[in-house]
């Protein structure tokens, strides 16, 4: 099981590297046009308003469609062959499920789902948020795991000579359909109950004060890896149990005011958001310098590539799925030690009186605008909370890191020796067909993977491995971590070697 969650956090990644240049986009269009956040007194028109709401849209596209990107994305990285046939089943799947439990659907084929009072009132309205809120990040990685699985398990299909033309690949998009309606009927009773038990969370949560800020801002960490912080997120953001934060910070309101739907404002505006900040823009660069300190000589370039553009991100634009990404499934505990961390300070942040809120998310350009409205109070705060936070966090990481010798990026297994080897030929087909050979053929082959420096195979059959004959193809070495794990030492060249062995393995 954690062997597939780490392939589907590699396979997260694909989709989560459209968010840095997202957060960037953003980050400039607030910043040149503050009026598109709805900034009190700021331009809404002209040539430089234009310019910043362009950028915003730019960026929002990709954002506010994350869903999509998730369902291609995941469905890719997790076929075996990365082929595109799988993003393209990942999107049948998508265009499925979320048509299928779209609320103007389900209301038709199950009008049981949505029962009115005697007043002619909604009388279970959380089912009906659950089903209008349907196209989530969850359900995009649940349709991409789908795709994936149905292209790995149906590419090769081979049907009667009559059906010829829907043989192979063709037949996958056909196969993902039929498994999608199935799914969807699953969900149709599944995922109320998920989302309800989401609303039940928030108002419980709510009626905790301080305390449950910070336990809602660790259940928004730590939900990340599943999608559902968004389900959490509409409870406390938007106007779901009648707590809108976002909604009511945005519209220059403060506590006892009225929304604009009658609700009372009963809570402290903007505390549900306030405590990201010192986290996000300074916890998180903290975390960073730790994870780079503590990597192997040779991979410090790219960890500081990896999660040191990531802080920097983080900092300016709130964006924290690159760096998240890049260690959640690496070392698990770590991430829920990491979450601790912002139910924490955001419990601390929101009891000395910090306040300030996002429209995007709590980088530094959010900051700087939502502290001119009625409802931020002591964002200078930011300064000794930022800094408490940097070190903590830091702390902390450094200090899990080495105790527990955590696969952090740049600590993977690979061997500092690996990234020196020199293959005394560059017939990379030769070397796959022997390794090929040595593992027990293409039919004792599970699945093919590369990671730096080696080829990382699965085989059904441990015995038919012959590592003297895959030594013999000029490899370093073999390595063989489980009962049907094999894993061949290359080198830096090793992904050309992997790219072989896979056309020799179709």
């Amino acid at each position: 099981m954690m062997k597939y969650l780490q392939k589907l956090g590699k396979a997260l990644m694909l989709p989560v590297a459209c968010l840095p240049i997202c957060g960037i986009l953003m980050g400039l269009g607030y910043a040149i046009a503050p009026g598109v956040m709805g900034v009190p007194e700021a331009a809404t028109s002209g040539l430089v308003y234009n310019i910043g709401f362009f950028l915003v849209k730019a960026g929002g596209a990709l954002i506010d469609n994350m869903h999509l990107l998730f369902a291609i994305g995941v469905a890719v990285g997790l076929a075996d062959d990365n082929d595109g046939t799988a993003g393209l089943a990942g999107l049948v799947s998508w265009l499925m499920i979320t048509n299928l439990l779209s609320t103007a659907v389900v209301s038709t084929i199950n009008p049981g789902l949505f029962q009115f009072a005697e007043d002619g009132t909604l009388a279970n309205t959380a089912t009906k948020i659950a089903f209008d809120k349907i196209q989530n990040p969850f359900i995009g990685i649940l349709c991409g795991i789908i795709g994936a699985v149905c292209y790995n398990k149906f590419k090769s299909t081979k049907l009667p000579d009559v059906l010829a033309f829907f043989s192979g690949k063709r037949s996958v998009a056909i196969v993902t359909g039929v498994v999608s309606i199935l799914a969807a009927v699953v969900l149709l009773f599944v995922w109320p109950i998920v989302f309800g038990g989401l609303v039940w969370i928030g108002n419980s949560i709510k009626s905790l004060g301080v305390v449950g800020v910070g336990l809602y801002a660790f259940l928004n960490r730590l939900l990340i890896p599943t999608g559902l912080h968004h389900a959490l997120n509409n409870v406390f953001w938007f106007d779901t149990i009648g707590l809108g934060d976002l909604t009511a910070y945005w519209a220059a309101q403060v506590e006892g005011d009225t929304m604009a739907n009658g609700t009372l404002i009963n809570w402290s505006v903007g505390s549900y958001m306030a405590g990201f900040f010192p986290c996000m823009m300074f916890g998180i660069a903290g975390a960073a310098v730790a994870m780079i300190q503590t990597a192997k000589t040779k991979k410090r370039k790219a960890t500081i590539g990896i999660v040191g553009s990531a802080a920097v991100c983080a900092f300016l634009c709130g964006v924290t799925e690159p760096f998240e990404f890049a260690f959640m499934f690496l070392a698990f505990p770590l991430y829920v030690v990491y979450a601790l961390l912002y139910g924490i300070f955001a419990a601390v942040t929101v009891g000395l009186g910090f306040r300030a809120g996002f429209c995007f998310s709590a980088g530094l350009t959010d900051l700087l605008f939502s502290a001119k409205l009625p409802a931020a109070a002591n964002t200078w705060l930011i300064l000794p909370l930022g800094l408490a936070a940097f070190v903590v966090f830091y702390l902390i990481f450094l200090f899990a890191i080495k105790k527990f010798d955590l696969k952090t990026p740049g600590r993977e297994d690979d061997q500092d020796s690996e990234m020196k080897i020199e293959l005394a030929n560059d017939d990379f087909t030769a070397m796959a067909a022997i390794i090929l050979e040595g593992v027990g053929g293409k039919e004792n082959v599970v699945s093919i993977d590369n990671c730096i420096t080696r080829l990382r195979l699965e085989v059904k059959d441990r015995l038919l491995v012959d590592e003297k004959k895959i030594k013999s193809s000029g490899a370093a070495g073999v390595i063989r971590p489980g009962k049907t794990s094999v894993q061949v030492i290359i080198g830096p060249k090793v992904q050309f070697v992997a790219d072989e062995f896979k056309k020799l393995a179709k």
